[in-house]
C-alpha cells in the first residue's frame, strides 16, 4: 500500500513538473522557495565576502582601499544579479539605492544604475490579463490599435501606446500581474535578511530603507493615486507656463492600469537631443530647479522620482518654447509644516553662510553631532565651501578635503581620508572638471559610510526621500554640464522667502504684525532682484561698459 502511494505520488510530481515546464504562463522565479532561497545565498556569499576578504589586510592601506573597491563592486554585481532576477520590489529597492550617488561608495551606485534599464518586462497574454480584469474588456474593444512593444519598462509596471475609439492618442500604463501579490512578501524578507547583517556587521545601519519601501510600495501600486498626484501637481504649478502634465483619463483607469494623455520628448539629462533641437540646456536646469524649489519650500509635496525617464523636454516647434514633461506621479513626499520650515530655514542660512543656525536647524531636523556632515550631504559641498557660502563658491576637485582638513566632522579613529593628492592631480586651473568631481566625491562617500548611515537613520524620514530626490537631480545636473549657479540659489531663496512669511502670516493674529511681514518680505525679494540685475549686468557686454565708463568717471573726479 505505502509503495502503491509512493508510486502515485511520484507520478503526480513528475506530471506537475512536465505541466509547469510546459506552461509558458508558469515561471520559475515566482515562487516563493525559490526567490527566498537566493535572496539568502546572495546574502551569504555578499557577507562572507566582507569578513574574509578584509581579515589579513591592515586597515587604511593602499592594498586595503583596493581590496575593499573589489569587494564593493563584486557585492554590487551580485545584488544586481539578484534584483534582475527576484525583479518587481527587488528591483524597486535596487534603482532606490542606485540613485544614492555622494551616499554610497561609488562602485554601488555605478553598478545599480543600470537597473533603470534592466526592468522586465510583462508578455502580451500578461497585459491582456490584467486589462480584461480590470476593465472588463479585451484590447481590440478599447484600442484601434495598440503597440505590442512598451514605451518603456519599469520595475512595477510598464507603458504602452495606443489610440482610443476615439481617436485619441494616450499612454497605457500597466502594472506587471504578479507584483501586487509578491511585494510585501518581499519586503519582509528583505527586512529580516538586513536585521541578520546588521547583527555581523553594527555599523550596517540600513534598516530605514526598508521601512520606507514599507511605506511608499503600496502608494505606487495604486495608480488611483497616481493619477490624483498628477492632477494635484498641475493644479499647483500652473502658473508654470514650461510645465506640462499628462491629463488623466479616469473612465479607462483603475488600481492596475492608468490611461493619460501621450506626450514625447527627450530625457532631460540628453544633452545631444537638445542641442540638436535647439533647447537651452541651462534654460532646462534652471526651470527643473525652480520646479523643485516651488514643490519642496512653498508647497511641500514633492515628486520623488525625478530620474531621467520620467522627466522629458520638448520644444514646441509653433512657439519655438521649450516644454518640461514631468511623468510618473506615483511617489511624492508631503511635508510636514515644521519640517518645511525647518528645511526652508535651514536652506537660507547655508546660502547666507550663517554657520550657527546651519548648527540649529540641522539638529532640529536630526543631525545631531554630525550637522557639517549633514550640510555637505545636502549640498554636494565641502564644509570648507559651506563655511564661505555655497553661492560665493565654485565647485573644485577638492571638495572632499574640506571634510578632514576643517577638523570639524566627528569622524572615528582610524576612518580613511579622502586622497589629496588625487584631488590636486585633478585641478586644472583652478576649475575642476565637474564628472571628475563627482567621480571623487562618490569615491570618497565610501569613507564617510558609517556616519552616513547613523546620519539615514537619526533623521526625519520626510529627509530620506528629499536626499534621494537631491542627488537625481544632482545627476541631471552632472549630465547636462551644469551647476547649482548663483542664479539657481537665488530662486530657492525667494521661494524660502515666500513660505517663511506665508507661515509667519498664518500664525499671526495682529494686522500690523502681517503687515510688517508682507513688507519685509517685499523687501527681501526685492533685493533678490536688484542682486540678480547686478550679476546679470556683470555677466554682460552693457554691463561691463557701465562698469569701465563709471570706473572712468571715478577716475577723472
Amino acid at each position: 500500500m505505502a509503495r502503491r502511494a509512493l508510486k502515485l505520488a511520484s507520478l503526480a510530481a513528475a506530471a506537475s513538473g512536465i505541466y509547469l515546464y510546459g506552461n509558458k504562463f508558469m515561471d520559475p522565479n515566482d515562487f516563493g522557495v525559490v526567490r527566498v532561497g537566493r535572496a539568502i545565498a546572495t546574502t551569504a556569499v555578499i557577507t562572507y565576502d566582507y569578513l574574509t576578504s578584509l581579515r589579513n589586510v591592515p586597515y587604511g592601506s593602499e592594498e586595503y582601499d583596493f581590496l575593499k573597491s573589489q569587494v564593493h563592486l563584486r557585492s554590487a554585481e551580485r545584488l544586481r544579479e539578484l534584483c534582475c532576477a527576484n525583479r518587481g520590489t527587488f528591483i524597486k529597492v535596487g534603482q532606490h539605492l542606485g540613485a544614492l550617488d555622494y551616499l554610497l561608495p561609488e562602485e554601488y551606485t555605478r553598478t545599480l544604475k543600470v537597473l533603470h534599464s534592466q526592468a522586465p518586462q510583462s508578455t502580451r497574454q500578461e497585459i491582456e490579463q490584467v486589462i480584461r480584469e480590470d476593465l472588463g474588456k479585451e484590447i481590440k474593444e478599447l484600442f484601434v490599435s495598440f503597440e505590442d512593444t512598451p514605451l518603456g519598462a519599469a520595475s512595477l509596471a510598464q507603458v504602452h501606446k495606443a489610440v482610443l475609439q476615439d481617436g485619441r492618442t494616450v499612454a497605457v500604463k500597466i502594472q506587471h500581474p504578479k507584483v501586487q501579490a509578491q511585494s510585501s512578501k518581499d519586503i519582509f524578507l528583505m527586512e529580516v535578511l538586513l536585521l541578520v547583517v546588521k547583527q555581523i556587521f553594527p555599523d550596517f545601519e540600513f534598516m530605514w530603507l526598508v521601512e520606507e519601501a514599507k511605506k511608499n510600495l503600496p502608494l505606487e501600486l495604486d495608480f488611483l493615486n497616481e493619477g490624483r498626484n498628477a492632477e494635484k501637481v498641475a493644479q499647483m504649478l500652473k502658473n508654470f507656463d514650461f510645465l506640462k502634465v499628462p491629463r488623466i483619463y479616469w473612465e479607462l483607469s483603475t488600481r492596475r492600469v492608468l490611461l493619460m494623455e501621450f506626450m514625447e520628448g527627450g530625457q532631460v539629462n540628453d544633452k545631444v537631443y537638445m542641442e540638436k533641437n535647439g533647447i537651452d540646456v541651462n534654460e532646462i536646469s534652471r526651470n527643473l530647479g525652480k520646479l523643485y524649489s516651488e514643490m519642496i519650500f512653498v508647497n511641500g509635496f514633492v515628486h520623488c522620482d525625478p530620474h531621467p525617464g520620467n522627466v522629458l523636454v520638448k520644444k514646441c516647434p509653433d512657439s519655438g518654447k521649450a516644454y518640461i514633461i514631468l511623468l510618473d506621479h506615483g511617489l511624492y513626499q508631503v511635508l510636514s509644516e515644521s519640517f518645511r520650515m525647518d528645511y526652508c530655514r535651514l536652506w537660507q542660512a547655508l546660502i547666507k553662510a550663517d554657520m550657527k543656525r546651519v548648527q540649529k536647524y540641522s539638529r532640529r531636523l536630526g543631525a545631531g553631532d554630525l550637522y557639517p556632515l549633514f550640510a555637505c550631504m545636502l549640498t554636494a559641498r565641502s564644509w570648507e565651501s559651506v563655511n564661505r557660502g555655497i553661492d560665493q563658491s565654485p565647485v573644485s576637485a577638492s571638495e572632499l578635503q574640506g571634510y578632514v582638513q576643517s577638523g570639524v566632522l566627528p569622524l572615528e579613529d582610524g576612518l580613511m581620508e579622502p586622497g589629496r593628492a588625487q584631488s590636486e592631480a585633478m585641478m586644472t586651473g583652478g576649475q575642476a572638471d565637474l564628472t571628475q568631481e563627482d567621480v571623487e566625491i562618490r569615491s570618497n562617500a565610501a569613507a564617510y559610510l558609517p556616519q552616513i548611515t547613523q546620519l539615514l537613520n537619526n533623521v526625519p524620514r520626510q529627509m530620506l526621500l528629499l536626499l534621494k530626490t537631491n542627488d537625481l537631480l544632482r545627476g541631471i545636473e552632472s549630465a547636462l554640464h551644469t551647476r547649482a549657479s548663483a542664479s539657481s540659489f537665488l530662486n530657492m531663496s525667494r521661494c524660502c522667502i515666500r513660505a517663511v512669511s506665508t507661515y509667519q502670516r498664518s500664525k499671526s493674529h495682529s494686522l500690523y504684525r502681517r503687515i510688517h511681514i508682507s513688507l519685509t518680505e517685499a523687501l527681501s525679494l526685492w533685493q533678490i532682484n536688484l542682486y540678480e540685475l547686478f550679476l546679470w549686468l556683470k555677466g554682460s557686454r552693457l554691463g561691463n561698459w557701465v562698469i569701465v565708463f563709471l570706473s572712468r568717471m571715478h577716475h577723472s573726479t
